[in-house]
């Protein structure tokens, strides 16, 4: 049984304008001016990519993924769809930005109807706004289907609201990874404000820094963290620990990339069925 056959059925009453707009796009491209569509393929779980994704997906004269998609969404592209791999991992790109978006152009101006399949969301630390601004300037049509960011994800698969009116009123999120030559993160207002949750992406390597610069303006060494490896995925660890304790944490628990860093007092709500506590975690190591 299809993974999505549930729902996909309940879904095909609203079939006739949808295979109407279909067939009109179909038209165009066949027309020699092909589009792309930018999709979130959501934190790792392929349940939770968005029904428009799903339908889109299903469309596909070609599809360009990256390393972070459920492989089993794949399986849903239609039998000829071409499946292009163009994966990024740190230290070890396959694909140069560059060369993704030319082959995003050229896919497209071939006539295609080309879906660039991103885990998460492609707004959100996924170079969506890259890859749309290329696409743009070189006149091919483009639209953008959101996805479920790891932030929204792993909070989901942990139990750790982003916000809570006792705990954050707001939530912020960050990466790591910068590329050269851009400013230094503003640690002293990420450090600022107590009651606030702040996230940061592809982290895992930057742990060490980012405690020493939090805790350097200003944020107590005892703030919670919570670390979700793979998360949402079947692999999905976490672990909570401090601010001051991450690096040494993440180290003993040999944690693998994906590694999202989840900080304030929200991560006390966390479910102790699916966060362990540091001791606990690093005892099994």
């Amino acid at each position: 049984m299809h993974l999505f056959a549930p729902w996909v059925d309940v879904l095909q009453g609203s079939g006739d304008k949808l295979t109407q707009w279909w067939q009109s796009r179909r038209a165009t491209a066949q027309g020699g001016c092909g589009e792309v569509f930018l999709v979130g393929a959501g934190p790792g779980d392929p349940e939770l990519i968005t029904v428009r994704g799903m339908r889109l997906l299903q469309q596909a004269d070609v599809v360009i993924y990256d390393r972070l998609v459920a492989p089993a969404l794949l399986d849903y592209c239609p039998r000829g769809t071409r499946k292009l791999y163009v994966g990024k991992q740190c230290g070890r790109h396959s694909v140069p930005q560059q060369d993704i978006n030319a082959l995003l152009v050229r896919e497209a101006k071939a006539g295609r109807i080309v879906v660039r399949l991103k885990g998460g969301d492609p707004f959100i630390f996924g170079r969506g706004g890259e890859e749309m601004a290329e696409l743009r300037e070189a006149g091919v049509r483009v639209s953008v289907v959101p996805g479920i960011t790891a932030a929204a994800g792993c909070a989901a698969s942990t139990g750790i609201p982003l916000t809570h009116r006792d705990h954050a009123a707001s939530v912020c999120l960050v990466t790591a990874h910068r590329r050269d030559g851009a400013p230094a993160l503003d640690w002293a207002a990420l450090a600022a404000d107590p009651h606030r949750t702040l996230v940061c992406y592809m982290g895992l390597s930057e742990l060490a820094e980012i405690s020493q610069q939090l805790t350097r303006h200003g944020l107590p060494p005892e703030t919670p963290v919570a670390l979700v490896s793979e998360g949402t995925t079947a692999r999905q660890r976490a672990l909570r620990c401090t601010l001051a304790s991450m690096a040494d944490a993440a180290a003993q628990a040999q944690l693998p990339s994906p590694c999202l860093v989840m900080i304030g007092d929200v991560v006390t709500l966390a479910d102790p069925e699916r966060v362990k506590h540091r001791l606990e975690a690093t005892a099994d190591v």
